[in-house]
């Protein structure tokens, strides 16, 4: 469980997070909102990219702000990126390799760990080959390998599936939904694909202007009138 209480965020002026209050119960949990809502800020925080001027987060009951960021990844946070971490000119094995490094997972099963990793994700290459070489939607697969080779607890996708074609989303999805019984980890999946949400999420909560507006069973959310008036532009006052 992550339980997020009254988190602000504040760059010169500007408030992308403004005192929100939120709890992800477990599983995969959908974060949507429209561009601009804040999603990506929250995951920086989470990250330790970004300090907010206020609040708590709490994951498995530790206090995941007092840690430093390099501290986090050890402690099993993980994360995806809109634009692709990995290493071009180097193979599919290094680059999922390198975050087992900063894992708390042992040296000794850093091989067996990887090739598990790449296994789970259904990425049919060899792990020698250049990520260069890859199709996108292999690429994007090396980069969810990357989010759970070594003893993720929580893992933090952002846009996984931006742009691929359905059938290639639907495999994404299909791992996606397996991680949190694979890895015993908490998943939140933002996207702007409902489809992928409403699949894979038992839970969503939905931002807007920096605030929740939102918050529940994923069915019940995506039919809120808050939220479809934020989707469509209209939503002036959450």
């Amino acid at each position: 469980m992550i339980e997020v209480t009254s988190l602000t965020v504040r760059f010169a002026g500007v408030t992308p997070l403004d005192s929100v209050s939120v709890v992800f119960p477990g599983g995969t949990c959908g974060l949507v909102g429209p561009n601009g809502a804040g999603k990506t800020t929250f995951f920086n925080v989470l990250s330790g990219f970004v300090r907010p001027a206020e609040g708590a987060i709490r994951a498995f009951g530790d206090d995941l702000l007092a840690m430093a960021d390099f501290r986090r990844a050890r402690w099993g946070l993980r994360r995806t990126f809109q634009t692709e971490q990995a290493i071009e000119k180097l193979s599919v094995f290094d680059n999922v390799a390198m975050i087992h490094e900063h894992s708390s997972s042992k040296r000794a099963t850093r091989r067996a760990d990887v090739l598990d990793a790449v296994e789970f994700v259904g990425l049919d290459v060899s792990p020698k080959a250049k990520v260069g070489t890859l199709s996108a939607g292999e690429r994007r697969l090396v980069e969810l390998a990357r989010a759970v080779v070594g003893k993720p607890r929580v893992v933090l996708l952002d846009e996984p599936a931006a742009g691929l074609p359905q059938a290639e989303t639907d495999h994404m999805g299909a791992v996606i939904q397996r991680i949190p019984g694979q890895f015993g980890a908490l998943v939140i999946l933002v996207d702007h694909d409902m489809g992928l949400v409403s699949d894979c999420c038992e839970t969503t909560a939905v931002f807007d202007f920096g605030k929740l507006i939102a918050s529940g069973p994923t069915a019940e959310v995506l039919r809120d009138e808050h939220v479809i008036r934020a989707y469509l532009g209209t939503e002036e006052d959450v």
